[in-house]
């Protein structure tokens, strides 16, 4: 075993004891046979919803740069994701939709697709996962322009407090070229357009 797995089992152990005296406190028997293992699957499915703070969204863009002369809009939309609410750790979850205006380089399509995993899989907020997806790819290709709009549901709206089952939190983020209205509008069309 590596040391790094055995640090990550140390941390999966630690987590499913707070998990254990989490259902504990809330009335329920942890000893029950429903609920044994659950405090170690809910340590592992933690692990995972958080993964993105291991990883370098930086460096998986810089994996796959080429020098290219295009430069026009790329963009890569639909992307699902699902991230936790920093302030009530539920889901909220949506798409995401990119564009850039290369530089004279490119990166992988699916790479775009990663740095939104990254940052989503992380204890979020919207407006600043929405931020941080464009200032990783902005710092990273240099490109003439970056957009990002995120699209999403929250459970924590939908679950508790005004328990509004229907309402979708849209944010944004540009730069560069898109910060000419006409550009963003041409983004914007080319996002909403049925495929």
């Amino acid at each position: 075993m590596t040391q790094e797995q055995e640090h990550k089992e140390g941390q999966e152990q630690q987590l499913a004891v707070h998990y254990k005296d989490i259902i504990r406190l809330l009335g329920e028997d942890p000893q029950r046979e429903g609920l044994q293992k659950t405090p170690l699957r809910v340590a592992k499915a933690m692990q995972v919803l958080t993964r993105g703070y291991e990883m370098d969204a930086h460096k998986v863009l810089t994996e796959a740069l080429f020098k290219e002369d295009y430069s026009q809009m790329v963009i890569v939309k639909d992307i699902d994701f699902f991230s936790l609410c920093e302030h009530h750790m539920l889901p909220f979850y949506g798409k995401v939709h990119v564009a850039y205006i290369p530089n004279g380089y490119i990166t992988g399509l699916s790479k775009i697709a990663r740095v939104v995993d990254i940052f989503s899989h992380r204890l979020q907020v919207q407006e600043r996962m929405t931020l941080q997806i464009r200032q990783c790819i902005e710092e990273t290709l240099h490109p003439l322009g970056v957009m990002v709009v995120v699209e999403a549901k929250h459970m924590c709206m939908q679950m508790r407090g005004v328990e509004k089952q229907n309402s979708i939190t849209t944010t944004s983020e540009f730069s560069g070229a898109f910060n000419q209205a006409k550009t963003r509008q041409e983004f914007m069309n080319l996002i909403n357009r049925k495929s």
